[in-house]
């Protein structure tokens, strides 16, 4: 649970660290909101790659495979804006089978965001991509 949190604690920390140190004040604002941005806070909720299934195929929306503090998952989930809501997200880095399940699709590395959809499937796709799947 830590490692997840890890990046957002550095920030935090960096943050704080500036607001004590004297007259930092913005720069000490912007670490604190680059705390939020890069913790689990700003990803819809996360489930596990089995529950993912499960929904997914009952509702056919796909799955949205990442892991706190990856650029890339947050400037797909960005993208995605609302929308990102509608698709089901799993936490690699909380969920061994989704860490298992991205391995198998990305050529055994762990890349993220990695989307399925269906019988299809992408690593790092484009934002347009994702959100004609979710609609």
């Amino acid at each position: 649970m830590l490692r997840s949190w890890r990046p957002a604690l550095v920030f935090a920390a960096a943050g704080i660290a500036l607001a004590i140190a004297g007259n930092a004040v913005w720069p000490a604002a912007a670490f604190i909101v680059a705390a939020f941005l890069v913790s689990p806070l700003v990803f819809p909720r996360s489930l596990t790659a089995a529950e993912a299934r499960r929904r997914s195929a009952a509702d056919g929306r796909p799955i949205v495979y990442w892991r706190p503090g990856c650029p890339y998952c947050m400037r797909l989930r960005g993208r995605l804006g609302r929308a990102a809501g509608k698709a089901h997200w799993v936490n690699i880095w909380k969920d061994p089978e989704g860490a298992a399940a991205v391995r198998a699709i990305a050529g055994g590395n762990e890349t993220v965001p990695t989307v399925v959809a269906g019988d299809e499937s992408a690593v790092n796709p484009d934002a347009q991509w994702v959100l004609a799947r979710v609609r």
